[in-house]
């Protein structure tokens, strides 16, 4: 068998753009990844057109020794935008082998060690700005099924929070967890915007609500800034979506960094990478509960990695998003009770329909994380992503 052929496909969803990759071979055997990199959409569609040269004519099913010779040969090879090329690139590879083989793509990765994997809610907040606006939304998810909520209630922080954005923030977390009582596990996401002292104050005055995890409290460039925070939190903490070498990774667990390790499957370098990552934690006896807030073949991907591996903790997937991806692809996961069964299609179990990206072409769009709008804008009258009609 052999590749004959890639393409890239782009497709708007009102808060970012998602990014496809699809492989074509000479046996009629179509895999497909996803590439989706927030705010950098035009250059990972270069970094995938590049890297098309090399694939043409290759053995799809030599998928390790493909993606090695592609960090080999990248002499730029570190950071986002290629480590998110090489793990789409590597998923499509490994959806065409499953197809062939008639096997779901956690097979080609071990095996699985479980049938269902526990979710948590992302996206359930949008359009919410008041507090009671937020504790509505919460019992939204909830009824949807969801037993675990994670949001950013943060606000515009930048580095320092006065003493009225503290105070917002806590009001919000509040009413949250008064709203879904205390059966429901709630997360917080920072998204990297605070120095270690308010940090560490923000731990310590959130600690009353009972909350799972505080993730990326500081900027994910220093571990040493994070060991700070965990050793002053009271709150476990979780970090990981912005790092792309399993190198960082390891000195995160070295230096007891982390209570929750958080890799992405495609930012991390793919399924293969991940679970190496994932096996360097269960050795540090840390779980794994992997970043996963983007697109449909990645919640995919996401998803087989994460039966396949032992320390996996619980899966992020957003609650709703906009009402057109069900026309851009064909999913077959089951969502129960709070969980999203394991999958029994051959390779992924997602199809990208083509044609249907080209109704939603790109559209460029701003980091919101520091003007107020990250929980405003996007789909804030999207569809329910589970259950499937």
């Amino acid at each position: 068998m052999k590749i004959t052929a890639q393409k890239v496909f782009v497709a708007n969803v009102s808060r970012t753009n998602f990014v496809f990759v699809k492989f074509y071979t000479d046996e009629g055997y179509e895999g497909v990844g996803e590439a989706t990199l927030e705010w950098k959409t035009l250059t990972i569609v270069s970094a995938l057109e590049e890297l098309e040269r090399v694939l043409i004519g290759r053995d799809p099913f030599a998928v390790d020794a493909i993606v090695e010779q592609l960090h080999r040969d990248s002499y730029w090879r570190t950071g986002a935008v290629f480590r998110t090329a090489l793990g789409a690139i590597e998923a499509a590879l490994l959806d065409i082998k499953g197809k062939a083989l008639g096997v779901p793509v956690f097979e080609l990765l071990g095996g699985k060690y479980r049938d269902r994997v526990a979710c948590y809610a992302n996206h359930w907040f949008f359009g919410a700005v008041t507090p009671e606006q937020y504790a509505d939304n919460a019992r939204k998810a909830v009824a949807m099924g969801y037993r675990a909520l994670k949001w950013d209630p943060f606000d515009v922080a930048d580095l320092e929070m006065d003493r009225k954005q503290r105070r917002q923030t806590i009001d919000i977390v509040a009413a949250v967890r008064d709203a879904v009582g205390p059966d429901v596990d709630l997360m917080l996401d920072v998204h990297g915007r605070l120095n270690v002292p308010t940090a560490i104050a923000m731990c310590r005055e959130l600690a009353p609500y009972d909350l799972r995890w505080i993730e990326e409290p500081t900027p994910p460039e220093s571990i040493d800034a994070l060991v700070d925070v965990r050793a002053a939190s009271p709150v476990p903490i979780a970090a990981g979506e912005r790092w792309f070498e399993p190198g960082k990774f390891l000195e995160a667990l070295s230096k007891k960094a982390v209570d929750i390790l958080q890799p992405d499957v495609s930012h991390a370098g793919g399924l293969g990478e991940t679970k190496r990552i994932s096996h360097m934690a269960h050795h540090h006896l840390i779980p794994v509960a992997p970043h996963n807030p983007v697109g449909p073949v990645m919640n995919a991907m996401t998803l087989h990695m994460s039966v396949a591996i032992p320390n996996f903790s619980v899966f992020e997937t957003v609650s709703v998003d906009v009402p057109w991806r069900k026309e851009l692809v064909r999913e077959t996961l089951q969502f129960e009770d709070g969980a999203i069964l394991a999958p029994t299609a051959p390779g992924l179990g997602v199809e990208l329909i083509e044609e249907a990206c080209a109704r939603y072409p790109y559209e460029p769009y701003n980091v919101p994380l520091f003007d107020g709008s990250m929980n405003t804008s996007g789909v804030a009258a999207g569809a329910a992503t589970f259950p499937r009609d």
